[in-house]
Order: C-alpha cells, then sequence, then structure tokens
C-alpha cells in the first residue's frame, strides 16, 4: 500500500500559526467544530456562499462572507475548512476557487459512529487495510482506494475529487441491469435507485423489493411503485438488520435519518425526531425467493443486513452493492466480513462518485 504518514490534518491544523475558518453551518459544521475543540484548534470565524449571508449567526459568531473573511484577515493568512458536503458542479467550482486563493481542506468525519480515521486509527488498522487492497480486483479500485485513505489522512480535496468513476460505465459493468431478473434495494429512499435499475433493465427486471425505513420517504416510495409498470416494485416499510425487532429509528431527515444506536454523539444536543420502526431481516422477508442483486445502503447498519441476508446469499449469491462510507470501520471492516463469510465472492470493485467529502463509496462483489 503506497500511503506514507507523517501527519495528519488535525495534527497539522494543532501546530498553524493561520486562522482557521469554517466554510458552512449545520451537523457536519457541528461534527468538525467538536473534533477542533478537542484538539485545541481555534475557529476564528464561520463564513457561507454568496447569497447565503443574511445577518445570522452560528455558535456565537456572525456568519460572513468569504470577501469579508480575505478583507478581516488575508487570504494567505487563513485555512478553510469545508463543513458540508456536495457533488454539485456548480457548488463544487466554488470550493476550487476559493481552495485556489486559500488553503481549503474538507475534514472527514464519519457520518455515523465515533471516532476518527486520523494516523493513529490508519496505523492501528493498517494491515485490514492492506488486505482489503489485496481484495480489489483492478487498478481503478485500487487507485480508489489510496486516494481515498489520502484525503481521510490530509483533508485534502484534490485526491478525493481523483477517486471517480463513470456513473453509466460502473451501472454497465458492475451491476449490469440487463441480467437482473430479481432484486432488493435495502434503503430505497424515494425510489430513485429502482428507477434508475429498471431504465438501463432493458425490460428483463420482473421484480424488485425496495425496503425503506423513513416514514416520508416510504410514502413517496409506495406513490411511485403504484405508477411503475414495467416491473413489480414491493416497497417494503422496515429497515434491514440481523433480527425481526422493533428498534427506535431517527427520522431527523437527510444523513442523519438512522437508528438511534447510529446516532453520533457528536450531535447529542441537536433534537432527534425518533419514532418507534420495524427492523427486518432480509432473509425473513425473501425467503426461497432467488435474487439476483441486492444493493445495501442502509445508513450505518451495513454489517446487521449483510448478517440478516445470509440465507439468500448463500442460496444465490447475488451480485453485491454495499456502501462502505457511513463509518470509519466500513472501508475494511465490511469487505473483510463478506470474503470471510462469504467465500463464493471472489471479485471486489471499489468504485466511487463524486463531491466531497468522501460519501457514496461503493464495493461491488461478484462471484466470478
Amino acid at each position: 500500500m503506497q500511503i506514507s504518514v507523517e501527519y495528519d490534518l488535525w495534527e497539522y491544523l494543532s501546530k498553524s500559526q493561520k486562522h482557521v475558518v469554517m466554510y458552512g453551518m449545520g451537523n457536519g459544521a457541528d461534527k468538525i467544530l467538536r473534533v477542533c475543540e478537542s484538539r485545541g484548534i481555534e475557529i476564528a470565524d464561520f463564513f457561507a456562499s454568496d447569497g447565503f449571508v443574511r445577518g445570522h449567526h452560528f455558535h456565537g459568531k456572525p456568519v460572513l462572507s468569504w470577501s469579508a473573511i480575505k478583507e478581516k484577515y488575508g487570504a494567505e493568512h487563513v485555512i478553510v475548512l469545508l463543513s458540508f458536503g456536495t457533488s454539485r458542479p456548480e457548488v463544487l467550482e466554488n470550493v476550487k476557487r476559493i481552495a485556489s486563493e486559500a488553503e481549503l481542506y474538507a475534514p472527514d468525519v464519519p457520518v455515523f459512529g465515533e471516532g476518527l480515521f486520523d494516523r493513529a486509527y490508519f496505523l492501528a488498522h493498517r494491515e485490514e487495510l492492506a488486505q482489503v487492497e489485496e481484495l480489489l480486483s483492478d487498478e481503478e479500485s485500487v487507485r480508489i482506494f489510496e486516494d481515498v485513505l489520502r484525503y481521510k489522512l490530509t483533508g485534502r480535496i484534490e485526491p478525493l475529487l481523483r477517486a471517480t468513476s463513470d456513473e453509466e460505465e460502473v451501472l454497465r459493468t458492475q451491476v449490469r441491469p440487463h441480467e437482473i431478473r430479481v432484486a432488493a434495494d435495502f434503503g430505497a429512499y424515494n425510489g430513485d435507485t429502482v428507477r434508475q435499475l429498471l431504465d438501463h433493465g432493458e425490460g428483463k427486471i420482473e421484480r424488485i423489493y425496495a425496503f425503506e425505513p423513513d416514514r416520508r420517504n416510504f410514502q413517496k416510495l409506495l406513490s411511485y411503485a403504484k405508477e411503475e409498470k414495467r416491473a413489480d416494485v414491493l416497497p417494503v416499510e422496515a429497515g434491514a438488520w440481523n433480527e425481526d425487532i422493533t428498534l427506535c429509528f431517527d427520522a431527523s431527515g437527510n444523513r442523519n435519518a438512522s437508528f438511534e444506536s447510529s446516532r453520533s454523539s457528536t450531535l447529542a444536543d441537536r433534537p432527534a425526531k425518533l419514532r418507534e420502526i420495524s427492523a427486518r431481516r432480509p432473509d425473513s422477508i425473501l425467503q426461497g425467493v432467488h435474487v439476483d442483486y441486492m444493493k445495501y445502503d442502509v445508513e450505518g447498519a451495513e454489517k446487521e443486513a449483510l448478517e440478516g441476508s445470509e440465507g439468500i446469499i448463500r442460496a444465490s449469491s447475488p451480485r453485491l452493492l454495499v456502501s462502505l462510507y457511513h463509518r470509519n470501520e466500513d472501508l475494511f471492516a465490511l469487505p473483510l466480513l463478506i470474503k470471510a463469510r462469504y467465500p463464493q465472492y471472489k471479485r471486489f470493485y471499489l468504485r466511487r462518485f463524486g463531491g466531497v467529502p468522501a460519501w457514496d463509496i461503493n464495493l461491488y462483489c461478484d462471484k466470478a
């Protein structure tokens, strides 16, 4: 593994004499701010994109514009911490413009779970990461894997922007919808990924089981399923888990929607919209069904969902898509879990779709 680590982003920030400013607000900013506070890194100011500065405050400080930051400190004297996620081209262009004027980093903080993927964490898990790299079946996977690691350690956006794949090509070569008859989508949201499968399925797909635990998303999914005529879309209002049980679900929205057990302690002071939902083993819903393809994007519950799918996976050996970005350990723990538990899988491909931070990292597993 061609990764050398002298220091990580947090160590660098701790020693820097520049003014550290944060670009953006919200949950991501709160998580980064908590890390900075724990490391003794002072945040001098917050700023927002032009057009979003309306005299409001964040953590007791007025939210400024980038122009005001430059006037106050001088661009050469600041370090910018990007604290929101985006894949929108126009927003990324603005981020690149700011990065051309000042030092800019996009700190990696986990969507769910605790801890940081810092230098100590990398060194503690280097052997497992090396094992995953050995599993990867092509050069693009290795390139993406190493660039993601470089980003996680340094916060630099350049390796992350390099670590991108063409979504159409990934659909064609890894998912191969035209070969699918029956699919299961765990984390179906409003039906967008179901629709994507059917758009590329050449009329071959007959049935898709679509799991979605969030009530609002499920209603949209249900409406879509009723209108879809190309295949039977079977909505399941439940989260995928390793047992049939009722769990508390945080329905706060966007990327914080998850089982309560996944909620980050850095958001403890943010109100949670908790309600009880059904969590189901995929095996209990799909018992006796031959499945060709299964997608797991379940907001930090991928491990439990894979465990709850053991019967289907052993019986059908479906192609798998597993998200590897919700928790720090996902990047190595999930591939190694699949390799150990389901040895029929011989090919492992890593692909990532664009944007910052390191979201939308997908592992594709195939038996041949």
